[in-house]
């Protein structure tokens, strides 16, 4: 599998999205199967994936409580990332929360559920129109030289955006929605390339709607692959700063999505989709 650097880190290129092994609509509360959650977080592990993605705000606290449990102690080299700076009142709201004082209450949350010291990849999850863009950041990079956060990223973020934190500390990676069939954020995806910043593609397989694309499906079938192999492969061609994070909370399709690493799409494949 090969590799990419998030500041002096250096992890696979197919990541893990640990979203979905809350296996609800809202991601809210406990999975279906807490055992078979279990399971799937350690299979990626024994996979070979060694960068999961995960925040603060899935379950609430659920996904990170998961984690730990799945897999503390860590094994050397794995990096668990986390977000902040989204308040879940119930199960279907998400809101924007990025006031340093629930940041912070974020960060301390996180350290003690992931069990951990100091969280190697934190990621402001999303810009609160309420809080200047420029305050939460600074709060992160205050987190930073305390010695709690070794990287900060960003998440749902323009290019300006980017321009701006950039300015106050360090942005070693961007979150944005993106996949074959949402290439909205592809300027942002540019202004990574151009800055060495990785780009981790949320919703990667386009919430299962780029598996359902003609071309796609055509190419599976040309390929002897799945529509989620091709659609993965096709980010992992398409920019050396991808970082895909194919979430899920199924045994087989995990196995399937992290199978994609090994699929090459000829200059031909890639450039049909």
């Amino acid at each position: 599998m090969n590799t990419i650097r998030l500041g002096e880190l250096n992890v696979n290129r197919l990541g893990f999205g640990a979203m979905r092994i809350i296996d609800n609509d809202d991601i809210w509360g406990e999975p279906s199967d807490r055992k078979h959650a279990i399971k799937v977080l350690r299979r990626a592990a024994e996979l070979g994936v060694n960068f999961i993605d995960t925040a603060e705000s899935y379950g609430p606290h659920t996904d990170e409580i998961l984690i730990a449990e799945a897999l503390h102690p860590y094994p050397k080299g794995l990096v668990v990332a986390t977000k902040c700076g989204l308040s879940r009142p119930r199960p279907s709201r998400w809101d924007a929360d990025c006031r340093p004082e629930k940041l912070r209450k974020d960060l301390e949350g996180s350290l003690k559920r992931l069990r951990l010291d100091r969280i190697d990849l934190y990621q402001l999850h999303t810009v609160d129109s309420k809080v200047p863009f420029e305050v939460s950041v600074g709060t992160l990079a205050d987190m930073q030289r305390e010695g709690k956060v070794r990287h900060v990223g960003l998440s749902n973020v323009t290019v300006k955006q980017i321009e701006a934190a950039r300015k106050i500390v360090p942005i070693v990676s961007v979150q944005n929605r993106y996949s074959l069939s949402d290439r909205s954020s592809e300027a942002v995806l540019l202004h990574c390339e151009k800055h060495g910043i990785a780009f981790l593609p949320w919703y990667p397989l386009g919430d299962g709607a780029a598996l359902s694309v003609s071309k796609v499906k055509k190419l599976a079938e040309k390929l002897k692959a799945s529509p989620a192999q091709v659609a993965i492969a096709w980010l992992l061609k398409k920019s050396p700063v991808m970082l895909p994070i194919p979430g899920t909370g199924n045994l087989a399709h995990l196995e399937e999505n992290v199978a994609a690493a090994k699929l090459e799409l000829s200059n031909e494949d890639f450039r049909s989709l």
